[in-house]
């Protein structure tokens, strides 16, 4: 399988143990695989920047190259929750405060958050460069319209349930490859 023996290469070439659990994320396709063991367990159509990809900071590009799962934000919040600076505003994105805030026209960080740190220094690590320092995270949006069309200003976008979904399954540690 193609998509895992990318995985395992840069794995390698860092000298990184593949994880138990890996998300594969194809920016050109805009939709990411899930591997648990080597086995694909599912796939999922999200969205990525649309600015083109980029490391760099301040550039809001998605970026590139092995990450892991470094937190896992919003366990037990209800579908559509928005959060801001990782933290849930007790409003889900339809409501009126939240409409208010401009909720209807801009893309929200909804639902359940995955921060990601990269693990190459200087690539992804580091430096102009380093993607935590960058809040690049996998997260809810109130745009699932526009899911499987680049959207961001640098993350990684799912449906609300999507996210719930994945956040269920994985676990801070686990490895997430951007192509």
């Amino acid at each position: 399988m193609e998509t895992w023996e990318t995985i395992t290469k840069n794995c390698a070439r860092l000298g990184i143990k593949p994880a138990e659990r890996i998300l594969f994320v194809r920016i050109d396709t805009q939709t990411m695989q899930f591997f648990r063991d080597g086995a694909l367990v599912r796939g999922y159509a999200i969205s990525t920047s649309k600015r083109p990809p980029s490391n760099i900071k301040n550039s809001l590009g998605t970026p590139r190259g092995l990450h892991e799962i470094a937190e896992r934000i919003g366990a037990g919040q209800p579908p559509g929750m928005v959060f801001k600076a990782r933290r849930p505003t007790g409003f889900h994105f339809s409501e009126p405060a939240a409409r208010e805030a401009g909720a209807a026209t801009t893309a929200l960080v909804t639902t359940r958050i995955l921060r990601l740190r990269g693990l190459e220094p200087g690539v992804n690590l580091g430096g102009d460069v380093d993607s935590h320092d960058r809040y690049i995270y996998i997260h809810g949006t109130n745009r699932e319209d526009l899911i499987g069309t680049p959207q961001s200003s640098g993350c990684i976008v799912m449906r609300n349930l999507d996210i719930i979904d994945l956040y269920d399954q994985v676990r801070a540690g686990d490895q997430v490859l951007i192509v």
